[in-house]
């Protein structure tokens, strides 16, 4: 297996999980993956939020860790990269007013290269208008994005992930196994035990 170079776009109020737990198994796996926000340079932290679901209409949220970025958006380059992940969370909701963020996440779809998103992270493929016609799971919250983005929203179980070509996605955190199973598929990365 060739190691992977993986841009990873999160945000201040990201999810905790969704941020931590990817970014340190594309690391385990022995990827380079640079973790970036818009207006943040290497070392900087953004703030993480925990969402949990306990019953209510939606999920609850509490302070998270502080998660210290390792690049500069602004010194990345998308051409540069094997694939890009985005976090979920309330990041999502501002990153996608970003052109450049937008024009990062067009680079990848355009050149089909594989595209993970969990939770909100669909918002971020919808304001860039690149899931016509695909699959794409998400919070729930996020199904009528997804349509009017022209994707087919995915509504699987919190702990199931889809895959539509190059794009894996799933809805939330409790569906890290079979959503990092999948874009590790789709990255080529091989384990052996």
């Amino acid at each position: 297996m060739a190691a992977k170079k993986i841009l990873f776009l999160t945000g201040d109020f990201a999810e905790d999980y969704e941020t931590m737990v990817p970014f340190q198994a594309m690391l385990m796996l022995g990827h380079t993956v640079h973790a970036v926000c818009p207006g943040k340079k290497s070392g900087d932290t953004i703030k993480t939020a925990i969402h949990d679901f306990e019953g209510d209409q939606t999920y609850t949220e509490k302070p998270g860790h502080l998660f210290a970025l390792n690049a500069s958006f602004d010194d990345v380059s998308p051409g540069d990269y094997d694939a890009l992940m985005i976090a979920g969370g309330r990041a999502p909701e501002y990153l996608r007013l970003n052109d450049k963020v937008i024009a990062c996440v067009r680079h990848f779809a355009e050149a089909g290269k594989p595209v993970a998103a969990v939770c909100h992270g669909a918002q971020l493929l919808a304001a860039a208008d690149v899931i016509r016609g695909k699959r794409i799971s998400a919070y729930p919250a996020c199904a009528p994005e997804v349509k009017l983005a022209g994707g087919e929203y995915a509504d699987i179980a919190v702990t199931d992930a889809v895959t539509d070509g190059q794009f894996v996605t799933a809805p939330a955190w409790p569906a890290h196994p079979a959503w990092l199973a999948q874009f590790v598929k789709l990255l080529g990365t091989e384990i052996r035990l």
